[in-house]
C-alpha cells in the first residue's frame, strides 16, 4: 500500500465523458445517464483498501442521503484484478449489495477513464456542476483509519450541499488520501510516477 494523494485536478475542467458497466445491474453508465442533474460525484473506490474501508459505511449513506436529491453519483473501481482479486467486478457487486449503495458502482477495466479524471488514490473525489464543470476534488473529511477523528463526510456533503443551492464552493480544498490506484503493468500514467 503507497500512501497516495489525489491529483487535484485543475477546477472547471470538464467531465471526461465514460461508458462503464455497473457490476450490479450490467447497465452501461455514462455522463448521459446524469443528464439533467445539478451535480455529479464521481469516486475513484475499491474494495480492499483500508481507507475505502475505513469510510464505506459513510458513502452508503451519502448515497442513501442524496438519492431524492438533484445530484448523481457514481463509483469506479479501476484497480488492476489480476494482482488484486478482491476488488474484481464480482466482488465489488457483493460491496454494493452489502452495504445498499443507491448508485452505480462501475468497473474500470482499462484503466482509461480513471486516467482521465486523474484519479491517483482510493478514494478520490470529483464533484461537478450542472455545466459538468469540476467545483470540487479531495477529501470526504480529516478522518482516515488510524486518527481517531469520526467519519462525517463534511467535506464533502458542504461541497454538495452547496453547489445544490446555486452557490460557489468558497471552502478550502484538501486532497484526498488513500492507497495508490493498482495500475496494470506498464499502464501507469505519468501522474502516478
Amino acid at each position: 500500500m503507497a500512501l497516495t494523494a489525489s491529483t487535484m485536478l485543475e477546477l472547471n475542467t470538464k467531465a471526461p465523458e465514460f461508458q462503464l458497466p455497473d457490476v450490479v445491474s450490467g447497465k452501461t453508465i455514462s455522463l448521459d445517464t446524469f443528464a439533467g442533474k445539478k451535480a455529479l460525484l464521481v469516486m475513484f473506490i475499491c474494495r480492499h483498501c483500508p481507507f475505502v474501508k475505513h469510510i464505506q459505511t459513510d458513502l452508503a449513506q451519502l448515497g442513501k442521503d442524496y438519492k431524492e436529491k438533484n445530484i448523481g453519483i457514481v463509483a469506479i473501481s479501476a484497480n488492476n484484478v489480476e494482482q488484486y482479486p478482491e476488488d474484481a467486478p464480482e466482488k465489488l457487486k457483493q460491496m454494493a449489495e452489502e452495504l445498499g449503495f443507491t448508485f452505480p458502482f462501475c468497473y474500470d477495466e482499462t484503466q482509461e477513464t480513471a486516467k482521465a479524471y486523474t484519479a491517483a488514490c482510493t478514494p478520490d473525489f470529483f464533484l461537478f456542476n450542472a455545466s459538468r464543470k469540476l467545483v470540487y476534488r479531495g477529501q470526504l473529511d480529516d478522518s482516515r483509519p488510524s486518527n481517531g477523528i469520526p467519519v462525517t463526510g463534511k467535506h464533502l456533503r458542504l461541497a454538495i450541499e452547496t453547489i445544490l443551492v446555486d452557490k460557489p464552493i468558497t471552502q478550502e480544498q484538501k486532497p484526498s488520501i488513500g492507497c495508490n490506484i493498482k495500475w496494470k503493468p506498464g499502464n501507469e500514467p505519468s501522474y502516478s510516477r
